[in-house]
């Protein structure tokens, strides 16, 4: 048998004080923390970020700075701003991460899953052939190959290089 060695994914799992209250995509784009926060990009009306629990390497969401629930009740200006971002992202992430497919989307409402029911935010996983395997059915555990860390440096610096691209 081998062993998989992941010692970074103890902070996921060891006993933690709760999280402090506010929603995440208020108060960590507010601290002006970014690196700290895994913030990747900061547009006019949104900005993106990974997912402190990703499905996959790679999975980052974009939120708009606005405390909104709902879809619906973004205007335009803010549509434009995160379906832009989206198309950053998915550029970088082909360009660093070259996935065979993405899972985009939002869960409006908790009913729907959504962690921050109270302020909409896009998801995007990268997804790759083969990268559904055993270890989540037989030993409920997910495999994550890369540091969160690492992934950060890395898709940030995609992501510059795609703005700097398409100016």
């Amino acid at each position: 048998m081998e062993n998989l060695w992941a010692p970074w994914r103890m902070a996921f799992i060891t006993p933690k004080t709760p999280p402090p209250p506010g929603c995440i995509f208020c108060t960590q784009p507010a601290e002006q923390h970014d690196d700290a926060h895994h913030i990747i990009h900061r547009g006019e009306h949104c900005f993106m970020m990974l997912n402190l629990y990703p499905y996959n390497n790679g999975h980052l969401m974009i939120a708009p700075y606005q405390h909104i629930g709902a879809l619906e009740k973004l205007d335009a200006a803010v549509l434009a701003d995160l379906m832009s971002q989206a198309q950053i992202a998915l550029k970088a992430i082909g360009e660093t991460m070259h996935p065979d497919g993405f899972n985009m989307g939002f869960n409006q409402g908790k009913v729907a899953g959504a962690g921050f029911a109270e302020h909409i935010h896009f998801h995007i996983v990268p997804r790759w052939n083969g990268d559904t395997n055993f270890m989540p059915v037989i030993a409920d555990v997910k495999v994550m190959p890369d540091h969160l860390d690492n992934v950060y440096r890395q898709l940030k610096e995609a992501v510059e290089k795609v703005i700097a691209a398409s100016s």
